[in-house]
């Protein structure tokens, strides 16, 4: 759930204060994040990337672009996290786009417990770019509901991954501000959060249930999967938007391939899969199902 660095970052704008950012370190840098995360970076974002990477740069203390660049070069599995981090924001909410969750509590969830109950199987829902755990949460949310209301016993899981280090952080903590779960309605603060006291006052940490059914790790999308078996669904929102098109195309078949047959891919309200895969029908806002 990641965006791009936007033209509204002021204070990102202004870069005052550091080493400028020259036009070769630029182009190794649009490069590097190209190939390492399918991301374009146009032009007018030389001086956003600059902003953003000076308080890497201090971090590291480093004494300018070129020699991040020679870090990069030299382990760029090291700081691949990190990069990332810099120059995107991360934007998620719970119950973001509800019309994907009305349809797992209505047909699917409830179908896809009884029909594993039924042949056997595991239920798996992967949430691909999960950011600082929203999602996933939100997912699990729901899914313990429906278990709940059918008793059912099968083996159900969300797997939850992202590149960013400080996503993953803050996605393992499961810690967010009250005023984060706007989009919670109260039965499930009440149901699924715990809120805090004394020095946490203001913040509440979700169920220990739902942290038993999100397992939260790093993956670059566009490098290896380590995961064997398939998925029923891959929630992947908010994320294909800033890829070029070949990207695309590649992590929409390597998608097809992780999903069960007729399994479902959910896509933000903005992406679509439009000329990009012959894998997939659309049967729903920017809801795909493998055909399969």
């Amino acid at each position: 759930m990641n965006a791009l660095v936007t033209n509204g970052d002021a204070a990102v704008q202004a870069g005052v204060g550091g080493p400028s950012l020259g036009e070769a370190e630029f182009a190794f840098l649009r490069e590097f994040v190209l190939q390492q995360c399918g991301i374009s970076l146009g032009d007018h974002k030389r001086q956003l990337v600059q902003g953003r990477l000076l308080r890497r740069l201090r971090a590291l203390n480093l004494p300018g672009f070129a020699a991040y660049c020679d870090l990069l070069r030299r382990d760029p599995d090291a700081e691949l996290g990190e990069l990332a981090s810099c120059i995107s924001t991360n934007v998620t909410s719970f119950f973001r786009e509800m019309h994907h969750y009305d349809m797992l509590v209505a047909d699917l969830l409830p179908r896809w417990l009884e029909d594993k109950k039924k042949n056997g199987g595991r239920l798996r829902i992967w949430s691909a770019g999960c950011s600082t755990g929203e999602e996933p949460y939100a997912l699990a949310m729901v899914l313990a509901e429906a278990i709940e209301r059918t008793g059912s016993t099968v083996d159900a899981k969300i797997l939850a991954t992202d590149l960013s280090p400080q996503a993953l952080e803050a996605a393992r903590k499961g810690v967010y501000p009250v005023d984060r779960l706007g989009g919670v309605d109260d039965a499930r603060r009440r149901r699924w959060f715990m809120r805090g006291e004394g020095a946490y006052d203001g913040y509440a940490q979700v169920h220990p249930r739902l942290r038993e059914l999100v397992t939260i790790q790093p993956l670059n999308l566009l490098h290896e999967w380590p995961m064997q078996g398939k998925f029923d669904a891959i929630f992947c929102r908010n994320v294909v938007i800033y890829f070029d098109k070949p990207t695309k195309q590649r992590l929409f078949a390597r998608y097809a391939g992780m999903l069960e047959s007729r399994g479902y891919l959910f896509l933000g309200h903005s992406e679509s899969m439009y000329g990009l895969s012959d894998d997939f029908d659309l049967i729903g806002r920017t809801v795909y199902r493998k055909r399969t």
